[in-house]
């Protein structure tokens, strides 16, 4: 009897020690969390088909500016965001099959018609095509970033959303001066 209690004394010594009291757990995630980083991934894999045709080809040197500034930025979001993900076994997407984002409006979508009218336009048509395919696709970005910020529970996912609010802001104020 004594070996027994010895044994179980040791076993809850043990599984005492196991967890550090002054490391505080990790932050939890929700699903609102997954959701923001995989259609904000998805949002700017669409987005950097705009920033590559638009790069090279921006006649003005005010909208080439915003579209270094997004490529920028979004590589940036996309390394942290995908380093979240795999942390938390997570895909980078969504399966479409599944219906993951459904009643969103598909808020992050680009259609194959939209970049083949960027590739087809020229000079200061293809400029002002640029600026206004990117000013609805970062009016969609804020949309999702606002869920995230209402909705999620990962600080560091909210922080980011709410970094990138001001900063899609401040450019769609910058691309509506430029398209006026």
């Amino acid at each position: 009897m004594r070996r027994l209690a010895t044994a179980l004394l040791m076993l809850i010594a043990l599984a005492g020690c196991a967890a550090d009291p002054a490391q505080p757990p990790p932050p939890a995630y929700n699903s609102t969390d997954v959701m923001f980083l995989q259609m904000s991934l998805d949002h700017i894999r669409q987005g950097e088909q705009v920033v590559a045709l638009a790069g090279p080809r921006a006649t003005d040197p005010r909208v080439r500016a915003l579209i270094n500034e997004l490529g920028a930025q979004w590589q940036s979001e996309a390394a942290t965001m995908g380093r979240w993900l795999t942390g938390w076994q997570q895909p980078p997407s969504a399966d479409p099959a599944a219906g993951a984002h459904a009643g969103h409006g598909d808020l992050h979508s680009l259609r194959p018609a939209d970049i083949a009218e960027l590739e087809a336009a020229r000079g200061a048509d293809f400029d002002r095509t640029a600026v206004s395919l990117l000013l609805g696709h970062l009016h969609n970005c804020v949309e999702v970033t606002r869920m995230e910020v209402t909705g999620g529970q990962y600080p560091p996912a909210k922080a980011l959303a709410e970094t990138m609010t001001a900063q899609r802001q401040s450019q769609i104020q910058a691309m509506l001066a430029l398209a006026a």
